[in-house]
């Protein structure tokens, strides 16, 4: 299975940082989040990755460079930003008529790949993607999912104040050709997945839960509480 690790964002919460660091390599223990991705992707089966870019590109091609899985990865720019499924539609070549990971790459997550593509693997004959969840401690400021019986979304409730439950979107998927298929009949260069693409797979989209660890680093705030979690996640 490939993977895009969707790398393109400004980060804008983080600034000063991010003004001369690009997001997906703010550092973590020392380490650039990007890193931790590519080990993970790379270590739990897949094969290929490419990764989109717009904001401070030069430090990600100098990291890709000298990274040890540099001959397994793939980098596009984007002068101008395409949306999460934009890059998806422009990249369609690459993933071919296969099912492909989707992964915002301004998450700290800790999963098995494997795990993942066998549980899409084992969907429901009608859905067209699997979309990770995880338990948030913020449920007001996630997209918060509401589940059937067979594991499928039945309701989605995107950063609304008095959410349904703490069960999140952790924005990361397997997607089927015919979900790319969906997104070029929409006929525009920008799309946004979670506003434009899941609403129309509603019912169609199974569910795979990340029990170990997952928190999006978009803010100062979150950022602390990785550093913490994750010394305490990875202790004796």
């Amino acid at each position: 299975m490939k993977a895009l690790l969707l790398a393109a964002g400004l980060g804008l919460r983080l600034r000063p940082l991010t003004e001369s660091v690009p997001k997906c390599l703010v550092p973590i223990r020392g380490r650039p989040l990007l890193d931790y991705w590519l080990e993970l992707l790379f270590e739990g089966g897949v094969e290929q990755v490419l990764i989109n870019t717009h904001h401070l590109p030069a430090p990600v091609h100098e990291f890709v460079g000298r990274s040890r899985w540099r001959e397994r990865v793939g980098l596009v720019h984007e002068d101008e930003l395409l949306g999460t499924g934009g890059t998806v539609l422009a990249n369609r070549a690459f993933f071919g008529r296969e099912p492909f990971m989707v992964i915002h790459a301004d998450n700290l997550s800790f999963f098995d790949p494997r795990a993942f593509e066998a549980r899409h693997r084992a969907r429901p004959p009608a859905a067209a993607l699997t979309m990770m969840t995880f338990d948030t401690d913020a449920p007001q400021t996630c997209g918060i999912v509401v589940l059937d019986g067979a594991g499928l979304v039945r309701e989605m409730h995107e950063k609304v104040p008095n959410p349904p439950g703490r069960l999140a979107n952790a924005a990361i998927y397997v997607f089927e050709p015919e979900v790319v298929d969906y997104i070029a009949t929409l006929g525009k260069r920008f799309v946004d997945v979670s506003t434009e693409v899941l609403p129309h797979f509603m019912g169609r989209i199974f569910t795979f839960h990340n029990s170990r660890y997952h928190r999006d680093i978009g803010s100062y705030d979150s950022l602390r509480k990785a550093e913490l979690e994750l010394e305490r996640l990875r202790a004796p």
